[in-house]
């Protein structure tokens, strides 16, 4: 099978694919999958969907080789009445499609936003931007609940009406703030996202919240590791400010990685204008990166994603 990729070279954030929000999201369906690759995928999936009375609006798919890698497909379709028929299609999909071809697979339904956790601390840039932008129509996606280890932001989230959470959470106490956290999400939510959440999450944590966690952090790491990293980066004159978006897992900072973005700086910017700064890049950064998760585009591969 020949490789197909996007037809926009991205070498800058504004390359990346753009938000969905604007289309008819009715009876719309999103499929994402991978498998090894193999001559007749795409006609597959194809023929399926052409059987079952979808009409396919849109296809993305990448081969990691010419032969012999692992391909990866974004598909989006309309069928009229999905939201009856899913369970229905997943079953024959499975049978028909995935089970042959040894092929995982995710199928969403892009009426149906994720329902989505924001854990917080002090700091409010990331956490008020992604409300914001929820409100305003740019994130699809229903921000259930916010958990804040520090009650300190909760009169900023009380206008847009999300529930603010006060759960304490430090080293001597973190098995017990996690035990409550757990109690909050576990099956309540598809997606928590880490604004600027100044707290170590556990392993046995990752293991039992039943959903993925995003985290945003600047790109010092691991050069600036520990406090005042922006002071550090002053002293040793960083030409580049950055962050990056990924997802957690048990290695600390070490998961797959969604976006990351920079901006340069010279000898003229203090200390605080290199954090004003980063705060303007984190906060672009992890919007997008939640973005493109609410709208399925993302597909893991072991410590890699493939964003279409």
């Amino acid at each position: 099978m020949s490789e197909r990729t996007n037809t926009a070279t991205r070498t800058a954030s504004t390359e990346y694919p753009a938000g969905e929000t604007t289309l008819p999201v009715r009876d719309v369906g999103r499929l994402l999958l991978h498998c090894s690759d193999r001559p007749g995928l795409v006609a597959a999936v194809s023929a399926f969907l052409a059987a079952e009375g979808a009409n396919i609006v849109s296809l993305d798919q990448h081969s990691t080789q010419q032969t012999g890698g692992t391909f990866m497909q974004r598909t989006i379709f309309h069928l009229p009445g999905l939201s009856a028929a899913r369970d229905d299609l997943q079953r024959k999909f499975t049978e028909q499609v995935a089970e042959p071809f040894d092929m995982e697979f995710r199928l969403t339904e892009a009426a149906r936003p994720k329902r989505v956790a924001i854990l917080a601390s002090k700091e409010d840039h990331c956490l008020l931007d992604l409300l914001w932008r929820n409100r305003r129509g740019e994130l699809d996606m229903s921000v259930v609940m916010v958990i804040a280890n520090h009650a300190d932001l909760a009169e900023q989230v009380r206008p847009f009406g999300v529930p603010f959470i006060h759960v304490p959470a430090h080293k001597e106490i973190r098995e017990d703030a996690e035990r409550r956290m757990l109690d909050l999400l576990h099956g309540n939510v598809d997606l928590v996202v880490l604004a600027r959440y100044m707290q170590i999450v556990t392993a046995p944590f990752l293991e039992n919240v039943g959903c993925p966690l995003i985290n945003i952090h600047h790109s010092f790491l691991p050069a600036f590791i520990g406090a005042a990293p922006y002071r550090r980066a002053k002293e040793r004159g960083v030409k580049l400010v950055g962050a990056t978006a990924h997802y957690v897992t048990a290695d600390l900072d070490e998961g797959p990685i969604i976006e990351q973005d920079v901006v340069r700086v010279d000898h003229r910017h203090g200390v605080d204008d290199l954090v004003r700064l980063g705060a303007d890049v984190e906060r672009a950064v992890l919007s997008r990166a939640v973005l493109w998760h609410c709208e399925d585009r993302i597909i893991r591969r072991g410590n890699q994603t493939v964003v279409f």
